[in-house]
C-alpha cells in the first residue's frame, strides 16, 4: 500500500512539475494534475501548495527572481510553510526567521541587551566642563533676572538635599517604660536646688545637642551626687525646655530647676538603680550627632539665603513695572527738551 501511494505520488508530481513546456505551469493547473495523482490518503499535501511564497526579504536576489504561488523545480514540497521567511538585520547580526522581524515587532532577541556604556575619565572631565561654562554664563549674565533665579535654583536643590540628609538621622523612639515620678514637698525642693547649684559637677551640652553621651554622663554622675547640672550652651531661646523635656523621658530624672543662664537641676530619685544600658538605643552617636548639627545649620542658612534672593526677584520686577509705567512720560519730557534746543 505505501509503495503504491508513494508511486502514484511521485508519478503525479513528475507530470505536474517536469513539465516539457519552457515555461511555469499556471497554479490552478500545477494544482490540478497533483491533485488527480494523489490518492485519498494524501489529499493533505493540497493545502500545503496553496500557500503563498514571497522573496521580499531574500538574501538570494538572483534565484528568487520573482513571488511564485506554486513550487519551483529545486525546492521541495517538504520546506514549504505558511509563513514568510524574512531576514532579520538587527543588532548587526542576520537572521532567518518566519514573519516579520524582530525590528518591527520591537522584540529584542536573548543575550542582546543593550548595555550602556561606561563613560570614560576624559568624557566625565568634558561633561563636568560643559556644565561649569553653563553655569558661568548664567553667573556672568547682563540680566539680572537669569543671574537671580539660577541662585535661586540651586539653593534649592540645596535645601532638598539637606532635607534628605537629615532625614536619615531621625531615630525611632523607642517605647517608654513605665516611669512613676517621685512627689517632692518645697522643703526637699528648696534643699535640692542648694545642694545643686554648690556642688560643681556638671554635665555639657553643647552643639550636638542631646545624645547618648549626655545621658550617659547623667548617670555617672548620679554614682556620687544626687543632683547634677546641665549647662546647655550654645542655647537658642525656647531650646532649654526642649533639653529638658528630652532629658527627663531619656534618663528618668526630676527636674528641679532651671535657670536663667540655660542651666537645668536634675535631681536622680530617691529609689534610684542605675540601669544596665545607660546610654539609650534611641540616640545618635557622639560622631552623628555632630553630622546632624551640621546639616541643621546649613538648612537654617540656606532658607535665609533663600527669602533674600526671593524678595530680590520680587524687587525687581518691582523696578522693571514701574520703569515700564514711567518709559512714556519720560520719551515725552526727551521730545519737549529736544524742541527747544
Amino acid at each position: 500500500m505505501f509503495f503504491s501511494i508513494c508511486r502514484n505520488f511521485w508519478a503525479g508530481f513528475c507530470n505536474g512539475y517536469f513539465s516539457k513546456s519552457s515555461y511555469y505551469l499556471p497554479r490552478r493547473t500545477f494544482v490540478s494534475h497533483l491533485a488527480k495523482s494523489h490518492s485519498p490518503i494524501d489529499r493533505n499535501w493540497k493545502s500545503i501548495l496553496y500557500t503563498s511564497y514571497s522573496t521580499s526579504y531574500s538574501p538570494f536576489p538572483r534565484l528568487f527572481t520573482h513571488e511564485m504561488h506554486g513550487l519551483k523545480r529545486w525546492q521541495p514540497i517538504r520546506y514549504i510553510s505558511n509563513a514568510l521567511v524574512t531576514v532579520d538585520t538587527s543588532y548587526g547580526v542576520a537572521r532567518f526567521c518566519l514573519g516579520k522581524p524582530a525590528e518591527k515587532l520591537k522584540i529584542q532577541p536573548k543575550g542582546m541587551q543593550k548595555v550602556k556604556k561606561k563613560m570614560s575619565r576624559k568624557q566625565k572631565l568634558n561633561e563636568l566642563k560643559w556644565y561649569r561654562l553653563k553655569a558661568k554664563k548664567k553667573m556672568k549674565s547682563p540680566n539680572p533676572e537669569v543671574r537671580i533665579r539660577y541662585k535661586l535654583e540651586k539653593a534649592k536643590r540645596k535645601e532638598e538635599w539637606l532635607i534628605e540628609k537629615l532625614q536619615k538621622f531621625e531615630m525611632p523612639k523607642a517605647p517608654e517604660s513605665e516611669h512613676d515620678p517621685e512627689i517632692l514637698t518645697e522643703e526637699e525642693k528648696f534643699y535640692l536646688k542648694r545642694t545643686g547649684e554648690k556642688k560643681k559637677n556638671y554635665v555639657p551640652v553643647g552643639r550636638r545637642g542631646v545624645f547618648g553621651g549626655v545621658v550617659l554622663n547623667m548617670h555617672l554622675h548620679w554614682k556620687k551626687h544626687e543632683t547634677v547640672k546641665v549647662i546647655c550652651r550654645p542655647c537658642r531661646p525656647g531650646q532649654v525646655n526642649e533639653y529638658a523635656k528630652e532629658l527627663t523621658r531619656l534618663s528618668k530624672g526630676t527636674v528641679i530647676d532651671i535657670k536663667m543662664d540655660n542651666t537645668i537641676i536634675f535631681y536622680r530619685g530617691k529609689n534610684y538603680v542605675q540601669p544596665k544600658i545607660m546610654s539609650p538605643l534611641d540616640t545618635l552617636s557622639k560622631q552623628k550627632a555632630l553630622d546632624k548639627y551640621k546639616f541643621e545649620q546649613s538648612l537654617e542658612h540656606t532658607g535665609q539665603f533663600i527669602e533674600k534672593l526671593e524678595k530680590e526677584l520680587e524687587d525687581y520686577h518691582k523696578h522693571v513695572a514701574m520703569y515700564k509705567n514711567l518709559e512714556p512720560i519720560l520719551s515725552k519730557s526727551s521730545t519737549t527738551t529736544e524742541q527747544y534746543s
